[in-house]
C-alpha cells in the first residue's frame, strides 16, 4: 500500500493554499466543504476567489510566499505553475511537518487527493496512488451509480439511533444483526422516497421487536421499469434495486446485457409471457412475488419499457398493495418514447403533431372498444404497442374513417437495440411493413415520421460500426 487512506477533520483548521488560479478555486471549493479555514498566497484571484476573498470567506495573506506562513497550518496546497515556487513550497512543509500537496505533481506530494464520493456523512475516496487519477476517476463515476444519494441521510439517521439501540439490544452480534436487517431492508426505501418520520417509526417498531428476540422478517417488492432494450436506459434507480434484490422476477421482453447488471447472488426467475405462448400465468406471477416477498425476500419484477404503459404493473402492485407488502415503482423509458427517438422520430412537433395517442394492439378491431373516427384525425401521433398482427385492421379502419392512406408510417422492431430495424412506408403499406418486422414491434402512424429521413441518428454510416447496425428499409 503506498498511501495510508486518512479521512482528516479540517473544521477550523487553516490550510494554506499557494496559487490563486481556476485549479487553486477547485481546491478550495473541496476544502470549505470540508470546514477548513482557507488562507491564500497569490499574485492575483481567479473571479471566484476574489469574490470569496471580498466576502471574508477567505483570507489573502499576500502575493508572496514565505516559510513563516506555514507555522500555523495544518496543510499546504501548492496549486502554481512555476516548477521553483512549487519545490519552495514542499521543502518548507517538509521542513515544519506539515502535509503538502502539489497539485498534478504526485512525486512532489506528501499527501494526495482521491477521487470522492460524497454521501455525508457517508464518504467514499477512491485512489491509484497517484498512477493513473483519470481511472479512479472513471471508477469513482461508476461507484457514483451504485450509490444512492439517500445514503447521507440514512447514515445520520443511524447515528442518532446508535445509543438508543445500544441501550435496548446489549449484544454486540444483536446490533450488527439488527443494523444489517436495517440497512437491507424496507427502511432504506422510507428514507430514499423523503419519509424520514415514517423511517423512523419503522425503526422503533424493528428495533423492539429484535429486543424481544422477534426479527423482522419482511420483505418487499419493486416494481422496476427495464427501458425499451439498450441497457444505457436503464435508471440510476432501477440499477440501484437491482443490486439490491435478493430475487429478480423478470420478463421476456428484458435482455441478458440489464440481467448481467443484476446482483451476483441474487435468483433470477423468468416469468415472462409471450404472444399466444403464456408461460407463467399472471395469477402465478403474483403469487410467488407474495409469497417471496413474505419470506423476507427483497423481491424486484422487473418488466421491460414502462410498468405502468401495458405492462399490468398497475395490476401487480394492487396485489402487493392488497396484502399489505410494502412496495415501490420505479418507472421505465416506454417503448414509444425510446424506440421512436432511436428511429429519428419525434412523437410531437410543433409543424407536425400536437399530441401523441399510445394504445395497444390487443384492443383493435373492435369497434364498440375504439373510437375510430378520433384516432383517424391528423395532426396527433399514433403509437401502437404489440400491433403488427392487427395491422391489416388498423389500416383499414384508420383509412375508413378519415385518415389520408398516404399518411407516414414506421414499423420499428428490436428498438434501441443493435440490431434495431426501422420500415418506413405509408399507411396503405402498412400491413406489408408489419409482415417483415419481427415481433414485438412498434407501429408509429402520422406525419412526425416523415422526419425520421432528416434526424435518424442510430446506427447510421457516421456512427461508429456495430456488430450488427439497424437497418432502414422503406417502401415509400
Amino acid at each position: 500500500m503506498d498511501y495510508l487512506p486518512i479521512f482528516a477533520d479540517l473544521k477550523q483548521r487553516s490550510v494554506l493554499v499557494v496559487g490563486g488560479g481556476e485549479v487553486a478555486a477547485r481546491k478550495v471549493d473541496l476544502l470549505q466543504r470540508s470546514g477548513a479555514e482557507i488562507r491564500i498566497v497569490a499574485q492575483s484571484l481567479f473571479s471566484e476567489l476574489e469574490q470569496q476573498w471580498k466576502q471574508e470567506r477567505i483570507i489573502w495573506l499576500g502575493t508572496t510566499f514565505d516559510p513563516c506562513q506555514l507555522d500555523e497550518v495544518f496543510l499546504v496546497i501548492a496549486a502554481t505553475n512555476e516548477s521553483a515556487l512549487n519545490d519552495e513550497v514542499l521543502a518548507a512543509a517538509d521542513k515544519r511537518r506539515v502535509l503538502a500537496n502539489v497539485v498534478d505533481d504526485q512525486l512532489r506530494c506528501s499527501f494526495i487527493f482521491p477521487s470522492i464520493i460524497d454521501r455525508s456523512p457517508l464518504v467514499v475516496a477512491v485512489s491509484s496512488s497517484g498512477k493513473a487519477p483519470v481511472l479512479a476517476r472513471l471508477l469513482r463515476e461508476k461507484l457514483e451509480a451504485l450509490l444512492p444519494i439517500s445514503l447521507g441521510k440514512m447514515a445520520d439517521l443511524a447515528g442518532r439511533w446508535r445509543s438508543r439501540v445500544k441501550e435496548r439490544l446489549k449484544s454486540i452480534n444483536d446490533r450488527r444483526r439488527f443494523w444489517e436487517k436495517t440497512f437491507g431492508g424496507y427502511f432504506c426505501t422510507l428514507v430514499a422516497n423523503g419519509q424520514s418520520e415514517q423511517a423512523e417509526q419503522h425503526l422503533e417498531q424493528d428495533l423492539c421487536r429484535f429486543a424481544q428476540g422477534k426479527e423482522n422478517t419482511e420483505g418487499e417488492i419493486a416494481l422496476v421499469g427495464a427501458g425499451p432494450g439498450d441497457v444505457g436506459l436503464l435508471t440510476l434507480r432501477g440499477l440501484q434495486l437491482m443490486q439490491q434484490a435478493d430475487v429478480v422476477l423478470y420478463d421476456h421482453l428484458v435482455n441478458n446485457e440489464i440481467l448481467n447488471l443484476v446482483r451476483r447472488d441474487a435468483e433470477c426467475i423468468c416469468v415472462g409471457k409471450r404472444a399466444g405462448a403464456h408461460s407463467v400465468m399472471q395469477e402465478e406471477i403474483n403469487r410467488l412475488m407474495l409469497d417471496l416477498a413474505q419470506r423476507g425476500k427483497r423481491v424486484v419484477r422487473l418488466k421491460g419499457g414502462d410498468p405502468f404503459i401495458f405492462g399490468r404493473g398497475g395490476e401487480e402492485i394492487q396485489v402487493a398493495a392488497e396484502a399489505g407488502i410494502p412496495f415501490q415503482v420505479v418507472p421505465g423509458i416506454t417503448a414509444a418514447a425510446g424506440a421512436a427517438a432511436y428511429a429519428g422520430i419525434p412523437l410531437t412537433h410543433r409543424d407536425y403533431a400536437q399530441s401523441v395517442i399510445l394504445i395497444t394492439g390487443h384492443c383493435f378491431p373492435d369497434e364498440h372498444n375504439v373510437d375510430w373516427a378520433y384516432l383517424a384525425r391528423s395532426g396527433q401521433t399514433l403509437a401502437i404497442y404489440m400491433g403488427a398482427m392487427k395491422a391489416a385492421a388498423i389500416r383499414q379502419c384508420l383509412i375508413a374513417h378519415g385518415r389520408v392512406a398516404a399518411t407516414p408510417v414506421a414499423v420499428i422492431s428490436q428498438g434501441t437495440c443493435a440490431d434495431q430495424k426501422v420500415y418506413i412506408g405509408t399507411l396503405q403499406q402498412l400491413e406489408k411493413l408489419a409482415q417483415r418486422a419481427a415481433l414485438p414491434a412498434l407501429l408509429v402512424i402520422g406525419e412526425v415520421v416523415a422526419l425520421h429521413h432528416q434526424i435518424a441518428w442510430f446506427g447510421q454510416d457516421k456512427q461508429p460500426a456495430r456488430k450488427s447496425r439497424p437497418a432502414v428499409i422503406n417502401l415509400a
